[in-house]
């Protein structure tokens, strides 16, 4: 069974805000000797926010490389160091001006695992107290809500792509199903 690469070198290509690309050279088990190459991001945190009438609250925002708008749940970038719950809860009052009396762990997701090194992690967020937005500088986004059902729905007929909205949906659909 294949279990292993050594790296050889590595090369920078570009470092920049978000990533940074390096163009790696590995052995592989067999000592063949062939190039990865690899983004390497600080990873993200996004969060479930649910009232107490089990509706989610969405983001739409615009996202470049796909040239159109996306709904999401609320999410950010850590910064390298960050713990993910303080980032968070950060990103649920930046975005949807919420804080949480609740803040439940749903594990991490490797949304691209065959050159991105981003980890994701998830929370559902409940007990919701709703303020003003604190959004970045440069960002634009509505905020919506909709029934868990709706969105969970929704993500059956692939109607919300966005990887980590998905799996945070499922995964927070499957938890209050079981209550």
């Amino acid at each position: 069974m294949y279990q292993n690469e050594k790296t050889i070198s590595e090369k920078e290509i570009y470092k920049g805000r978000v990533v940074h690309l390096t163009c790696d050279e590995v052995e592989l088990e067999n000592g063949y000797k062939t190039l990865r190459e690899v983004i390497h991001h600080p990873g993200g945190v996004c969060i479930v926010a649910l009232d107490e009438d089990e509706n989610v609250y969405f983001v739409k925002q615009f996202r470049y490389p796909f040239k159109t708008a996306l709904m999401e749940i609320p999410a950010g970038k850590l910064e390298y160091g960050e713990d993910h719950l303080e980032c968070g809860k950060r990103e649920l009052k930046e975005e949807i001006g919420a804080t949480a009396e609740k803040m439940t762990y749903l594990g991490c997701i490797y949304p691209t695992v065959a050159y991105d090194t981003e980890i994701i992690h998830m929370y559902m967020a409940e007990g919701l107290d709703f303020g003003e937005q604190h959004l970045d500088e440069g960002e634009f986004l509505d905020v919506t809500k909709m029934p868990l059902e709706e969105a969970y729905k929704m993500v059956m007929e692939n109607k919300l792509p966005d990887a980590k909205t998905t799996a945070a949906i499922l995964k927070t659909y499957l938890i209050k199903k079981d209550m």
